[in-house]
């Protein structure tokens, strides 16, 4: 299933921003705590900048993923003074969030393998 970051199919243009796959949005998340803890609005660009902006965020799909990693203890969070002096939610990876990432970035490795053999040019 795929999950509507606001963008289009890459299928009908290349050149359009790329979709996530219904589960990716999460794994990018632990990701990007992996190097320490962040507010929402760090995760989103630290996403983009990584993804050449390739991965655009919006708050609909980033909150309602947050929560999920919340609610599955994959991440806890905490209030504090951003850098700008507001006050923001700072999340951070939790132990079962590290194992938890430790296995999808190994699922997400074996699948772009399998992909990449499917679509190969026939020798």
């Amino acid at each position: 299933m795929w999950l509507n970051m606001g963008s289009m199919s890459t299928v009908d243009d290349p050149r359009e921003r790329l979709e996530f796959l219904q589960g990716t949005l999460e794994v990018l998340i632990l990701r990007s705590l992996q190097i320490g803890p962040n507010h929402a609005y760090g995760i989103a660009q630290y996403l983009e900048q990584q993804s050449d902006s390739e991965f655009l965020v919006d708050n609909g799909s980033l909150y309602p993923a947050l929560q999920r990693l919340l609610q599955r203890e994959w991440i806890g969070a905490q209030w504090k003074m951003s850098p700008n002096g507001r006050r923001a939610k700072y999340y951070r990876l939790t132990p079962a969030g590290r194992k938890q990432l430790d296995v999808a970035a190994s699922r997400w490795r074996r699948f772009v393998e399998a992909m990449g053999r499917v679509l190969a040019p026939e020798a």
